[in-house]
């Protein structure tokens, strides 16, 4: 009798295991708030309105952002160094607004309604653009002769209202969709992990997508009007938001798992309130909780040997081991919370090194830009804008990426003997070394369009010979940025995902201050002796080919001290 319900108790048992295999088991719920039914929610069904919303805000923020720079000087009447400092500024902005939406994605809102909000204050910020382009009132005059007249306060202020209001919205909206993209594959679901890898490329691929459609936008911008121009990235900016709310009742959604920010800071306050309390040898006598409840879905992490400072916020002193159900959260921390600390600490390095990359990057929009500007930009009677130049840029992308997802992969799968191919940190150092030769390549048509200037020869020089820099960037961002993506994504604890893909954004931001900077201070040094400076108004009379090799000699610098830190990286451990 007794082994006939055993036998009964093990079907049943078997039963409830295949039926809890049909939900996902990373701890996301579904619209409802039950858990996800993998054949009806997640999943590639649901990552076309994802990725329709990213294709669609690229294509709005890149709309404004490739030809910023001749707005600011065609329009605005700016100087080259005050107008690439400030699309550069601008830029950063775009970047370090991200720790907000990460802070309020991780901590209260979710990823879902920070992304939703967040692309209403887009929207607005966009149309106050349009109209700073659009109404007589608001819209700089023109130039009458030599005379360009200063733009009036008004005009100012709506149109960098508008400016950064898109930098507060794209900024809130970055560190999530990626992330939320992600969470529509389930983890524990191996077949599942393997897309989500893949995920990472097509999501890069959409943002290209996007940015090419973007450079048509330059023809009506600088042929047409700037009304239009702008008023057409605003309408896909609405696109975007409908895109997204489409595909509500098929995304898988993670709850906040409380401020990612309170939680590091625990652990460096609990830790040096025990400063005077051993270590335990024993690793199995520091704090940790049976359960993750008060975490959801966050995944423990096992123990690690370095930054042993930080395990005293971990150690039970004898009152806290008494009464373990009042301990006080800022006294002890369990491994898992300091682990989350220590992985935060082992990414800088490899975080480091995306702010010179990203740096170089925003030449793209800006000195490219100019440099384009000062050669032959002439096929027959119509003139190339030499943003549009970025095209190639877009194009480099659209092929690279299903060339490494269908045929990089595989191959280097045989060599590396690991599921993706190359790993992430190998992907991302290939990116760093590539993007050298790209600003090389930068320099060495500077130097020759500057030699054909001196001899009056420089008309026959096309803007065409940029296209060879432009092809390299494009693969390197296919290595780095892509695997920059799935870096934070990967490496990050489970409650802080939204926080660390803002870190990778973060670098982004620091890398066009840093641009920022480095011209004011090229500037300042080249120009204080009276000369001219490298970087001047009439390129001809200056030496950006010199500004190009200082950023290449940088950039080498930083990819070498990134192989040295990725060779040492520790990666994270869950249990």
């Amino acid at each position: 009798m007794g082994s006939v319900e055993e036998e009964q108790s093990l079907i049943e048992q078997g039963s409830i295991q295949e039926e809890l295999k049909l939900y996902a088991e990373d701890g996301s719920i579904d619209i409802n708030g039950n858990p996800p039914l993998k054949d009806r929610t997640g999943n590639w069904k649901a990552c076309p309105f994802i990725l329709g919303n990213e294709c669609c805000e690229r294509l709005a923020y890149y709309g404004i952002a490739i030809n910023l720079i001749t707005y600011l000087t065609a329009e605005l009447h700016q100087g080259n160094v005050s107008a690439a400092r400030n699309v550069t500024t601008w830029q950063g902005t775009c970047y370090i607004t991200s720790l907000i939406g990460a802070v309020l994605a991780d901590a209260y809102w979710g990823r879902y309604w920070t992304i939703a909000s967040f692309s209403s204050i887009y929207f607005i910020g966009m149309s106050a653009l349009t109209l700073s382009a659009t109404v007589p009132y608001l819209k700089p005059s023109d130039c009458i002769g030599d005379f360009c007249p200063s733009p009036t306060t008004p005009q100012y202020l709506t149109f960098f209202l508008g400016l950064y209001l898109i930098a507060l919205g794209t900024g809130g909206i970055k560190p999530c969709v990626s992330s939320f993209g992600a969470d529509q594959f389930d983890e524990k679901d191996p077949s599942e992990r393997v897309r989500k890898s893949s995920f990472f490329n097509w999501f890069y691929f959409c943002i290209n997508t996007g940015a090419f459609g973007s450079f048509l936008l330059v023809l009506v911008q600088e042929n047409i009007g700037w009304g239009l121009g702008f008023g057409i990235p605003t309408v896909f900016m609405g696109l975007a938001i409908i895109s997204f709310f489409f595909g509500t009742p098929l995304y898988r959604f993670q709850k906040p798992k409380g401020s990612p920010i309170t939680r590091i800071c625990q652990v460096l306050v609990a830790s040096y309130r025990k400063t005077n309390l051993k270590v335990p040898e024993d690793r199995t006598l520091l704090y940790e909780t049976e359960t993750q409840e008060l975490f959801v879905a966050s995944r423990k992490l096992e123990h690690t040997d370095d930054y042993k400072y930080l395990d005293k916020a971990a150690v039970l002193s004898l009152e806290e081991a008494r009464s373990l159900e009042f301990f006080n959260p800022w006294s002890l921390c369990t491994v898992t919370q300091v682990e989350e600390v220590k992985i935060l600490i082992r990414m800088l390095p490899i975080w480091a090194s995306g702010i010179i990359f990203s740096s170089l990057y925003a030449q793209a929009t800006t000195m490219f830009v100019q440099q384009g500007r000062a050669m032959n930009c002439n096929i027959g009677s119509f003139k190339i804008p030499p943003a549009t130049l970025g095209v190639f840029d877009c194009v480099t992308v659209l092929i690279w990426v299903p060339l490494y997802d269908r045929f990089n992969v595989p191959v280097a799968k045989l060599l590396t003997k690991t599921d993706n191919g190359f790993t992430v940190l190998q992907r991302m150092g290939i990116g760093l070394f590539i993007s050298i030769f790209g600003i090389a390549a930068a320099a060495v048509v500077e130097m020759v369009r500057l030699g054909m200037a001196e001899t009056g020869t420089d008309v026959s020089l096309t803007v065409f010979w940029q296209v060879p820099q432009i092809f390299i960037f494009g693969a390197a961002e296919v290595f780095y940025f892509v695997g920059q993506l799935e870096f934070f994504y990967g490496q990050s604890p489970d409650s802080m995902r939204s926080v660390c893909s803002a870190l990778g954004l973060l670098a982004n931001a620091l890398g066009s201050y840093l641009s920022s900077l480095i011209l004011t201070v090229v500037t300042y040094f080249t120009t204080k002796d009276g000369g001219d400076g490298w970087i001047t108004d009439d390129l001809n009379e200056g030496h950006l080919d010199y500004f190009f090799w200082l950023l290449a000699g940088l950039s080498t610098l930083n990819a070498l001290v990134y192989v040295f830190s990725a060779v040492n990286y520790k990666q994270k451990i869950t249990s």
